[in-house]
């Protein structure tokens, strides 16, 4: 029987994984060579980082977020030829920047003198699937981030290009360290279009909006959803971001008390309501002074000029900041082009912020300063929620992702007995107890996408067991005492028993008893 190397076994994000890897190379020799090459995809991306999707609106600030995420300003911000392509950053031990073509062939392209992707490429774009960026950013070891082109935008070579990149690596160039052996083994270029989809999509996606979001922001999420092989994102892979925070009215939001960061908190729960249950939640952000305050773009000469600015008297300077035209043009002893340089930084609310920072601390360094504009992105609190949602759980998601391909793999195959193969032993790696949790993620996301109708007061307590870590969490008891927490779940455990065996349709009561389940192997958590 084959197992899963040790040296595979480093490289997989937890024994969730390791099981569905072993079932994999299991199935290899019973299944034909189409689909047994889709399985070596399968393992392949098992064995990668989580990769995860920033996806929104055109002009929604995607790119500038993922470059402060990356801690590194890379990805062009403006439009051009390179925002009309996706784009993934992956980590490597040497920075480098490779267009891929359609037909597999490989060019090295030169960083722009500011250190970014060049926004034009002065190519054919028609003639490209994607770019890729290996970046020695320590944060690309857990993760990949995928840039994509602005969805509502996108032009039918966009959507065909971000559906290759996302189902398929038979372009992909092996990472240092590597071993290419593409032309002698029956790898992913066996892959046929509809195998490939089978295994396309991003593990988990954070979808950005603004203020102005709208009503079919739901539809505009399960669209880049679709694009990556109709993957269902749900609250247990998908968070948003309120992003351009700082661009809202306080007094557009009621009980905001003129408040800018606190109408951003009320705003980004009114679209969390909005966009529930595909997010798992929306976090008010930033970007633009995240991006500016990460990559090393705010330097020791902007400190000096906020400085400056902060000497000035308060009639003169709030005068300034009614608008940017006023702020840029008006006569003063900071340069024009310096206060033009804030402004692309950190727009009028950054500038605002650092001015009285440096009126309350006349002592601050350059270093602190940037930090305390770091902290008042936000940018933190997206990272936590993203080590929360996405890190955390990212056995339990990747392993999911990778059953999912694997069934779709049997059922493009049109082989009866494939199939059935197939099914027989992903129930056998179902029936373990600790593969529950792949369980519980398949009865969230069929909760969750409305393939089965609960009551919402049912639906919500399935939510929230399935896409917390916290067990307070999960119970919806926070800082409750052990005893407590053990005493609820097991009340749970023997009420969603009941209503599986009672109350519930066969769709509900299949969904009961796996959440029965869920609250049983907490009480017993508790209990050890």
């Amino acid at each position: 029987m084959a197992v899963t190397s040790a040296t595979e076994q480093g490289r997989l994000a937890g024994p969730l994984s390791m099981s569905v890897a072993n079932l994999c190379h299991r199935l290899q020799a019973q299944v034909s060579p189409r689909t047994a090459a889709g399985f070596a995809e399968v393992l392949r991306r098992l064995g990668g980082p989580l990769q995860v999707a920033v996806a929104g609106r055109i002009k929604s600030g995607k790119s500038t977020l993922v470059n402060a995420l990356i801690g590194r300003r890379v990805a062009p911000t403006d439009v051009g030829e390179c925002t009309r392509l996706v784009t993934r950053f992956q980590y490597g031990t040497v920075d480098r920047v490779e267009i891929v073509f359609n037909d597999g062939r490989k060019q090295v392209l030169p960083f722009a003198a500011d250190g970014m992707i060049p926004a034009e490429l002065g190519i054919d774009i028609e003639k490209v699937s994607h770019i890729e960026a290996y970046l020695t950013n320590a944060v690309l070891q857990g993760m990949t981030v995928i840039d994509t082109p602005g969805l509502g935008s996108l032009d039918a070579a966009s959507v065909s290009r971000t559906e290759q990149l996302l189902g398929a690596a038979k372009h992909r160039k092996p990472d240092d360290g590597e071993e290419d052996d593409s032309a002698d083994s029956e790898g992913s270029d066996e892959l046929d279009d509809t195998s490939r989809n089978a295994v396309a999509g991003a593990e988990a996606v954070l979808y950005v909006v603004t203020q102005g979001v709208r009503a079919d922001d739901q539809q505009a999420l399960a669209a880049f959803t679709a694009a990556t092989a109709s993957r269902e994102a749900g609250p247990v892979n998908a968070i948003a971001v309120l992003n351009k925070a700082d661009t809202i009215a306080p007094e557009s939001v009621e009980g905001s008390g003129g408040d800018v960061w606190k109408a951003a908190t009320l705003l980004s729960e009114k679209q969390a309501a909005t966009l529930k249950p595909r997010v798992a939640d929306v976090l008010p952000v930033i970007g633009l002074i995240a991006e500016s305050a990460e990559s090393g773009g705010f330097t020791s000469g902007d400190a000096e000029a906020l400085r400056q600015l902060s000497e000035m008297d308060d009639d003169i300077l709030e005068t300034m900041l009614i608008s940017a035209d006023i702020f840029t043009s008006w006569d003063c002893d900071v340069a024009a082009g310096t206060r033009l340089r804030l402004l692309e930084k950190l727009d009028l609310f950054g500038v605002r912020f650092a001015v009285e920072t440096i009126r309350a601390e006349p002592e601050i360094t350059a270093g602190s300063l940037r930090r305390k504009l770091l902290d008042a992105s936000g940018l933190e609190a997206v990272r936590q929620r993203l080590s929360i949602v996405f890190a955390a759980r990212a056995d339990g998601i990747k392993a999911a992702a990778a059953l999912a391909s694997v069934t779709a793999l049997a059922h493009a195959s049109g082989d009866p007995g494939e199939r059935q193969r197939v099914h027989d032993a992903i129930e056998v790696l179902l029936a373990k107890p600790e593969a529950h949790q792949l369980r519980l993620l398949e009865a969230l996301t069929l909760v969750a996408s409305g393939a089965v109708d609960m009551p919402e007061d049912l639906s919500e307590e399935v939510l929230r067991v399935g896409s917390n870590a916290d067990i307070g969490a999960q119970l919806g008891k926070p800082g409750a005492s052990r005893t407590d927490l053990a005493a609820h779940a097991l009340e749970r455990a023997g009420w969603w028993r009941s209503f599986a065996s009672f109350g519930a349709t066969p769709a509900q009561s299949r969904v009961a008893h796996v959440v029965h389940r869920a609250y049983f192997l907490i009480w017993q958590q508790i209990r050890d």
